[in-house]
């Protein structure tokens, strides 16, 4: 099998590759960033590694192949210094290695990386090498997070290599980030339609205190008629069709139990049948410049909830809603492991009485962040020519627009 091998970078002022939801008229509450994303709080970069590769009949360890990995530096790949961090799980069907000490001492030492749930045990060990390499110390537990990149990809496989991880490690930059079938998100579904990687960021006012938050999402998670964008259960207004394959092989292939149909062309196909349970996870990362401490930080992790439910979700029983926070203030205050000193520091902690602001501004970039995954995600076909489709910009706008909602597109 030929394979084809994408790494997805970008830099700084490069243009966005596909259309965000605000692009289309979508409304959203607050104010973004200049670049409505994770990296509008400075320091942090973002890096991916996308893999792509065959098609047709899944042949375990061979493909097709629809995964990657992403990977976030709290303070940028040369910026060593710790980060106050808090960690939650809105539902623990999932996986994040390294919150263990994470909860325990309040600090992160490491990247954030995310992939897909067969390639977690790799890309941790790649992350250790990776810091082994660039970083003073001994010892690490480096935080990886996954979703399940079924029905696309041959996750049995195991496809991601520690070369990939590095890749996206070297790779991370700040600017612009590419949204939608990359990194991680290459092979993800979220609501029932192709999902991916998304990004958002508010800013605050300066009588709030000024300070940024960004979000970047894993979305794998939810349901279509679950579904709720600017408040409306957009979905339930398209023509649907549950999970279907562009091509039948000669041993019919099933997924969940059913045997697969052909995709109609004339309507949506799913990666669920639409009244289906919910399925799926999405992964988090808040990000802020705010002066927060550990323990505020996991109460910002916890609205990551309420965030999610603005689109309808539940997190569900078999959903891995894993989220984790983290702030670039206070640099050098501790570094965990590897504190070189024991003076006591001096720490600039933010009132308990100001974090409504941040609480609202998490809430509303997490929920641009996954409508901006979604919108950037392209239809996908992939394992076992099992297909997802996009969500549609067309019907979107045409919905949102018959409830009076549609702003006018950028």
């Amino acid at each position: 099998m030929k394979h084809l091998i994408l790494a997805a970078l970008f830099l700084a002022g490069s243009a966005q590759a596909n259309p965000r939801a605000r692009d289309l008229g979508v409304p959203f509450d607050g104010t973004p960033g200049p670049l409505n994303a994770i990296t509008d709080v400075a320091g942090v970069e973002v890096g991916y590694k996308t893999l792509i590769a065959g098609e047709g009949a899944v042949v375990r360890g061979k493909g097709p192949v629809r995964t990657g990995v992403t990977a976030i530096f709290p303070r940028g790949r040369s910026d060593a210094r710790g980060v106050f961090a808090g960690f939650f799980a809105g539902n623990g069907n999932g996986d994040m290695t390294g919150t263990h000490w994470v909860d325990e001492g309040g600090v992160l030492e490491t990247p954030i990386l995310i992939t897909g749930t067969g390639s977690v045990g790799v890309v941790r060990d790649a992350a250790f090498k990776w810091l082994a390499d660039h970083r003073p110390g001994g010892f690490w537990y480096p935080l990886v997070a996954e979703t399940a990149d079924l029905p696309l990809n041959d996750m049995a496989g195991q496809h991601v290599t520690v070369q990939d991880t590095l890749d996206a490690l070297d790779s991370a930059r700040g600017g612009v980030i590419a949204e939608g079938n990359v990194g991680g998100g290459t092979g993800m579904v979220c609501n029932g339609f192709k999902g991916g990687t998304g990004t958002a960021s508010r800013r605050l006012t300066a009588a709030e205190g000024g300070y940024t938050v960004g979000v970047l999402v894993q979305c794998n998670y939810g349901s279509a008629l679950g579904l709720r964008i600017a408040g409306v259960p957009v979905a339930r207004e398209m023509q649907l069709q549950g999970p279907c394959v562009t091509r039948l092989l000669p041993q019919q292939q099933s997924l969940w139990g059913d045997k697969a149909t052909l995709c109609d062309p004339a309507r949506l196909a799913l990666a669920d049948p639409p009244a289906a349970e919910h399925r799926g996870s999405i992964i988090i990362v808040i990000a802020t410049d705010a002066p927060l401490t550990a323990e505020q930080l996991k109460r910002l992790a916890r609205r990551g909830s309420v965030g999610l439910g603005r689109l309808g979700a539940i997190e569900a029983d078999g959903s891995g809603d894993i989220f984790i926070a983290f702030s670039t203030a206070n640099p050098g205050a501790d570094d965990g492991n590897w504190q070189a000193s024991t003076t006591p520091a001096t720490i600039s902690r933010l009132p308990g009485g100001g974090l409504n602001p941040l609480f609202a501004a998490t809430v509303q970039g997490v929920e641009e962040a996954v409508v901006n995954a979604m919108v950037a995600a392209r239809t996908m076909t992939g394992a076992d020519w099992w297909t997802i489709s996009a969500l549609p910009h067309d019907q979107l706008q045409a919905i949102l627009r018959r409830h009076n909602l549609l702003n006018p597109p950028r």
